[in-house]
């Protein structure tokens, strides 16, 4: 299978949460996921992209890009933002972990994409922006096509 990428860039608008998780979805289905797999990309995606609107930017306008590329039978995605980033990674990544409690957020988003994605990890620079990659492999998807 050949590879393939794919690169969107968005404003940090709520709105655009929905696009960017069936946009990834639309372009890995040349993998021929399952809908089990296809609704875990999408969490992720999802989680991550909410990230970025609600703690990277609190409000204001900022661009989110999320990339993609496909090689062989794994998904390889890229969320990223110039946000004000991330001051204790190990500490954001705990289950529960929320710097937003007033707004009832659950702290579980980097938990989610851990779970529900083959291989996950996060870096940060205070002031500069986060970027978030997660891996998939479908390698049981295509076989089973």
């Amino acid at each position: 299978m050949t590879s393939n990428y794919l690169k969107l860039q968005f404003y940090s608008l709520p709105r655009n949460q929905a696009f960017a998780r069936d946009a990834v979805a639309a372009f890995c289905l040349e993998l021929n996921p399952s809908l089990s797999a296809l609704s875990d990309v999408k969490t992720a995606v999802s989680e991550a992209v909410t990230n970025c609107t609600v703690h990277a930017y609190r409000g204001n306008l900022g661009i989110v890009t999320v990339e993609c590329e496909i090689e062989g039978k794994e998904l390889h995605i890229k969320v990223s933002d110039t946000g004000k980033g991330i001051p204790d990674i190990s500490k954001a990544v705990q289950p529960f972990f929320t710097t937003l409690p007033s707004d009832e957020r659950s702290g579980m988003g980097f938990t989610i994409m851990q779970t529900f994605m083959d291989e996950f990890s996060v870096n940060s620079i205070q002031g500069e922006g986060t970027v978030v990659y997660m891996s998939k492999s479908f390698e049981a998807e295509v076989e089973n096509a």
